[in-house]
C-alpha cells in the first residue's frame, strides 16, 4: 500500500520540489497551498492532490486533513514547510508584522500538529517533520525575528519529541542553510527603515553581501533538502535533527565545538559588521 505525505507550502521552493520528489518515489502526495487553483506545474493525478491549506486559517487545516484521508485513506507523514522570512531591524517591524511572522512560522505549525496528531495517535504511528533552518540554531544578521520564530520551532519540536513519542509518533527537524530558492523574493517580507535612518549603512552593507554573486554561489540546492526530508520520513530512526548544506554544517560545527563567541565573531567578520 502506498504511503501518503502531506506537505504544507507546496506552491514553491522546497515545498514544491519535495512534493515532486516524494511523487517520484511512489508516494501519494497531498500538496497543500493557499491557492491551489493557481498551481501550474504540479498536476493532479490519482497519487497527487492539490489541497487548500492556509496555516493562518485553522478551518482549512482540518479540511486538508479530512480531504487527504478521504482521497488516500491514511496519512503517514506530515511536513510543516509553509513559512516565510521577515527581514530587517527588529525596531523597524510593526507589531502586526512581527505577529504575522509568528502566526505563520510558529502558531501555524502548532495548529497543523494539533490537527494531525489525533489521526497519528489512533494509528499509533506517523512522522511529523518541521522545517526549521540553520537560523533556528544561530542568528543571521537582519533576520532576528525570523530566526526567533525558528528558535521557537526548535524548542517546540524537541518538546514534542518526548510528548508524541509515547504514542509511536516520530517528530523531526530539518535545518537547511542558505538554499537557492525564491526565499529572498516571494517568501520574504522586507521591512522599510524610512523611520529608522540610523540603520541605513547596516542594511545597505548586508543587502550587498546577501545578494552578491560570491554569497549566492555558496547556496545549496533545494533537491538536497527534499532528499533529506525524504530520508527523515523513511529512515525509521528516532533521530531528531537533520542539517542540510555545507554552510549550515560548518557554522554549527564552529558554534558547537568552539562556542558562540567564536562563531559570532567569524560571522561578523565575514559580513563586515562593525560595532562602535
Amino acid at each position: 500500500m502506498k504511503k501518503t505525505v502531506v506537505i504544507t507550502g507546496a506552491s514553491s521552493g522546497i515545498g514544491k520540489i519535495t512534493a515532486q520528489y516524494f511523487l517520484e518515489k511512489g508516494w501519494n502526495v497531498a500538496a497543500t497551498m493557499r491557492n491551489p487553483q493557481n498551481e501550474k506545474e504540479l498536476k493532479e493525478s490519482d497519487t497527487l492532490k492539490l489541497i487548500k491549506l492556509d496555516v493562518e486559517n485553522t478551518d482549512t487545516i482540518q479540511s486538508a486533513v479530512n480531504e487527504t484521508i478521504k482521497n488516500f485513506g491514511k496519512i503517514d507523514v506530515w511536513v510543516n514547510n509553509a513559512g516565510y522570512g521577515a527581514k530587517g531591524p527588529t525596531e523597524a517591524g510593526t507589531r502586526a508584522q512581527i505577529q504575522r511572522q509568528y502566526d505563520v512560522n510558529f502558531f501555524g505549525v502548532i495548529d497543523c500538529i494539533k490537527a494531525i496528531v489525533p489521526h497519528f495517535r489512533v494509528n499509533k504511528s506517523g512522522v511529523i517533520i518541521n522545517i526549521s533552518s540553520i537560523g533556528g540554531l544561530l542568528t543571521i544578521p537582519m533576520y532576528a525575528v525570523y530566526n526567533s520564530s525558528k528558535f521557537a520551532v526548535e524548542g517546540l519540536t524537541e518538546g514534542l519529541y518526548y510528548e508524541l513519542g509515547i504514542f509511536g509518533i516520530k517528530v523531526k527537524l530539518v535545518e537547511p542553510g542558505g538554499i537557492k530558492t525564491d526565499f529572498q523574493g516571494r517568501s520574504e517580507d522586507t521591512w522599510g527603515i524610512e523611520k529608522f535612518p540610523e540603520y541605513a549603512a547596516f542594511v545597505s552593507n548586508l543587502d550587498s553581501k546577501y545578494h552578491s554573486e560570491a554569497f549566492r554561489k555558496n547556496l545549496g540546492n533545494p533537491i538536497d533538502v527534499a532528499k533529506t526530508i525524504y530520508s527523515a520520513a523513511t529512515d525509521g530512526t528516532d533521530r531528531l535533527r537533520y542539517l542540510v548544506g555545507k554552510d549550515a554544517k560548518q557554522f554549527w560545527f564552529i558554534r558547537r565545538w568552539f562556542g558562540y563567541k567564536v562563531q559570532m565573531s567569524i560571522l561578523k567578520k565575514y559580513l563586515g559588521i562593525k560595532s562602535l
